[in-house]
């Protein structure tokens, strides 16, 4: 995953691809609809693969789930939470049992409490608790010189928390991973990672108190910090919900918080907090059920974080639709744009519909009211972890997508990353997929992170199976409780 600013910095860097923002157009017209059995077949199929996904490809010994595959470059610990948390979807599917789920989850659970942790630049999973972004696939340890991310850590938190409140069953097994996911949640230590006055300045708010984005051993803390709306939310809910090394509400009062009406806006005729990528209307969600419960700010707005998600999911939409920057196969039905691969790093070398485009590789892609980034890449994953959201609109461009473009996109894991119908030149020799001259670019790889929100957000929508287990947490509970949050299921006793 990248950073909430790489969004900015693409922009800044490649223009052309940063295309005028459009004026607010009518409501595009009605998705295609399919019979409720067709649905339910379709969600069914893309269910079982991704969970394929996350089941066969991390490894057993470490559990280290791949960034991607089938490049096999480096585990994502963030992914390695996506996978804990397929494991209970899978078993409450039957696609496993759920004793084959327990032993896995257990065994993940006792690597990463038991890998090396410590300031040392090399030879370490971690340090104070929290984990490297990537590691290293022959021992767990810290890949090059990647930074300690919060925000991954707290993804993989996700999925170990999810697997506490699970497995709640009186036998060996499920109450070692009770306790395995209770020592790893209790020895990370937040209040290390929140900045203050005496530290290093954050480019993005010099007064923060809020969390930084990350540390190396070589280089101390970044110097940006979870600020504004993004998809750190999540990371400030375990912070404050911490039983050993808490931060204060100032974190999320002087950090996170602060900005938010900066990032308040209107799109495409939905006001709504602005944030392109859609991964960051997603990643908290996939662990928070945000209906109905409301902190200071969107109680002022009289709104809440999920409604919040599902404006910015519309809003795509009918971007989508509009389409005014005339890429091909973009439509009411074939929408989607987030962090993703994409077919080629270029400025302008490349015409689409008479115009030069600028073209990108991995990018934070997205749009907005702030911003568009937009290279005529379409991401599923941006419907696809959008579905507890709006599924009226985010099944039916999933069905489009596998119906308009079969088994170059969709196959043995479900989607692959990311499409490029507009990216026909076969000249440039893209390495990150396959180009035809007339069908345009695909992905090479699925991405575990986008993989990740596709299979729990599917199943939030079909049974809530992650909220309702995610609502018993203590962690989540008391996390929400002091970040101020207040109504739905937060006002019921706990169970």
């Amino acid at each position: 995953m990248k950073p909430a600013a790489f969004a900015t910095l693409a922009c800044a860097t490649l223009l052309a691809s940063c295309a005028t923002i459009p004026a607010p157009s009518p409501a595009p017209v009605e998705p295609a609809q399919a019979s409720p059995q067709a649905v339910e077949a379709f969600s069914e199929e893309l269910t079982q693969r991704t969970f394929r996904y996350f089941w066969d490809t991390t490894d057993t010994e470490r559990c280290l789930a791949p960034d991607r595959w089938p490049s096999r470059t480096f585990s994502s610990i963030a992914a390695t939470g996506f996978a804990l948390t397929a494991y209970g979807i899978g078993a409450e599917r039957g696609y496993v049992t759920r004793e084959q789920a327990a032993e896995r989850t257990r065994d993940c659970l006792a690597f990463y409490w038991n890998a090396p942790q410590g300031p040392e630049a090399s030879g370490k999973t971690g340090y104070k608790g929290f984990f490297y972004h990537f590691l290293r696939y022959d021992d767990g340890t810290r890949y090059k010189t990647n930074e300690l991310s919060t925000v991954d850590t707290t993804l993989f938190l996700g999925g170990a928390l999810f697997a506490q409140s699970y497995y709640d069953r009186d036998n060996p097994v499920e109450a070692e991973i009770r306790d395995l996911a209770e020592k790893i949640y209790r020895r990370v230590e937040w209040d290390w990672a929140q900045r203050n006055t005496t530290g290093t300045q954050a480019i993005n708010l010099p007064d923060s108190h809020g969390i930084t984005m990350g540390w190396k051993p070589e280089d101390g803390w970044e110097r940006a910090d979870w600020i504004g709306y993004n998809e750190g939310m999540l990371v400030y809910v375990l912070a404050l919900g911490s039983p050993t090394h808490p931060v204060g509400k100032d974190a999320w009062d002087q950090g996170w918080a602060k900005k938010l009406n900066d990032d308040w806006g209107t799109f495409y005729g939905y006001e709504h907090l602005q944030f392109e990528p859609m991964f960051g209307h997603q990643y908290s969600h996939v662990w928070v059920d945000f209906r109905g419960i409301q902190d200071d700010f969107m109680r002022g707005k009289g709104s809440d974080y999920f409604r919040n998600s599902r404006l910015a999911t519309l809003s795509q939409r009918a971007y989508g639709a509009d389409n005014p920057n005339e890429w091909k196969d973009y439509s009411g039905d074939i929408w989607g744009w987030t962090a993703s691969d994409g077919p080629k790093y270029s400025r302008g070398e490349y015409s689409v519909n008479g115009k030069p485009r600028d073209f990108l590789t991995y990018s934070a892609r997205g749009v907005s009211s702030i911003r568009v980034i937009d290279d005529g890449t379409i991401v599923p994953t941006a419907a696809g972890g959008s579905v507890a959201f709006a599924p009226e609109v985010a099944i039916p461009a999933l069905m489009a997508m596998k119906d308009k473009y079969g088994g170059r996109l969709y196959t043995r894991y479900g989607f692959k990353d990311a499409i490029n119908p507009s990216f026909t030149f076969v000249e440039a020799g893209s390495t990150t997929g396959q180009t035809d001259p007339k069908l345009g670019w695909v992905a090479n790889d699925y991405l575990g992170i986008d993989q990740g929100p596709i299979l729990a957000m599917m199943e939030n929508h079909r049974s809530g199976l992650v909220w309702k287990t995610m609502r018993k947490n203590p962690h989540i509970r008391r996390g929400l409780e002091r970040l101020g949050f207040k109504g739905g299921w937060l006002d019921q006793p706990a169970d």
